[in-house]
């Protein structure tokens, strides 16, 4: 696809400083672009490559001193993400069902649907319009599927899932599996499975990486909100409820019955307790530990956790510990020689 300076600063609301009139036909980064490519700077690290790139047209959040035309807007890389789902399609395959797909009789599937080899659907189940379904995906009896939902190779969805539209899940990821529940009892000295007969409800415009686990609840439901982005290798337990537009990274392992409010950030392997509550707007660093609930937005890090500024503190006392020992040392030295 082709598209001129002028159509993507209309499409996206940037100011012009340069030739409106240059063409583009793809995009790179900023060290690599080529003559006729679109890029972006967020980080000032990469300022350094604005006097030598070689991209016709870089998306910019203040004007430089570049050869290449800027586009000016309030957040770069929003308007980046919103270009580049403009000059580059997804591949889709076309509609259609495989041979080798096992579908229930029972189950309904809407238009322009494309379910590939291998796929095994089961009872009851409803499939929305325009859904794209890879090979090997299995989906158990009563799930619903939305529109316009793309579930990519050897997902597994359990029975009594119910998946909103737009959405994407990949390879790997298992929804509905059953919650880590179990009763022990001390005069038998024998552990009982607690049966989990509760749903998985996924909303609208959600993505789910590669190998990700979602655990159907025990009596009540395992909730994601609408727009709601997890990325690979996260396990989020039975009964959670997690609010709209979160950001859940790599390796988060959120316990049980935990409900999250709308807007929250968990960085890469931040653990959640079970039973507690985090506020809306809260965003919590790499490798915490929540302990407890979070009432009150802001930033948080450490383990246990705390408000960013405190953390930072006391990493900066922790660190000098060897210095402030050795100095506690030399003073109860000299105080043991006058003594």
């Amino acid at each position: 696809m082709e598209v001129t300076v002028r159509e993507l600063a209309q499409l996206i609301g940037c100011r012009i400083k340069g030739n409106p009139d240059l063409k583009i036909r793809g995009v790179n980064e900023i060290q690599k672009a080529r003559e006729g490519e679109l890029t972006f700077l967020t980080n000032p690290k990469y300022e350094k490559f604005l006097k030598t790139t070689k991209a016709s047209a870089v998306i910019v959040g203040k004007e430089y001193d570049t050869p290449a035309t800027q586009l000016i807007c309030e957040e770069p890389y929003v308007a980046f993400a919103k270009i580049l789902s403009i000059l580059v399609k997804e591949p889709h395959p076309e509609a259609g069902i495989s041979e080798t797909a096992t579908i229930d009789e029972t189950t309904t599937i809407g238009e322009n649907v494309y379910i590939g080899s291998h796929v095994s659907i089961g009872k009851n189940c409803k499939i929305g319009k325009n859904v794209n379904i890879y090979p090997g995906v299995v989906i158990g009896d009563r799930c619903e599927i939305g529109d316009n939902t793309t579930i990519f190779a050897n997902v597994t969805i359990y029975h009594d899932v119910k998946i909103g539209k737009n959405v994407k899940i990949h390879s790997g990821t298992v929804i509905g599996s059953d919650g880590f529940g179990y009763a022990f009892s001390k005069k038998e000295m024998k552990i009982y499975k607690v049966p989990q007969t509760g749903k998985v409800i996924i909303g609208n415009n959600v993505e789910i990486g590669a190998n990700t686990t979602i655990d159907r609840g025990t009596i009540g439901d395992t909730v994601i909100g609408d727009g709601t982005k997890i990325d690979n290798l996260v396990q989020i337990a039975h009964n959670d409820k997690i609010g709209k537009n979160c950001f859940i990274v790599s390796q988060v392992g959120i316990s049980g019955s935990t409900r999250i409010g709308n807007n929250v950030t968990l960085a890469g392997q931040v653990g959640v307790a079970g039973h507690i509550e985090i506020a809306d707007n809260v965003t919590v660093g790499a490798k915490a530990g929540v302990t407890k609930s979070i009432t009150k937005p802001g930033i948080y890090a450490g383990f246990p956790v705390k408000d960013y500024r405190t953390w930072r503190k006391t990493e900066a006392l922790i660190n000098r510990l060897p210095e402030i020992y050795n100095k506690i040392k030399t003073l109860l030295s000299v105080k043991g020689r006058k003594s």
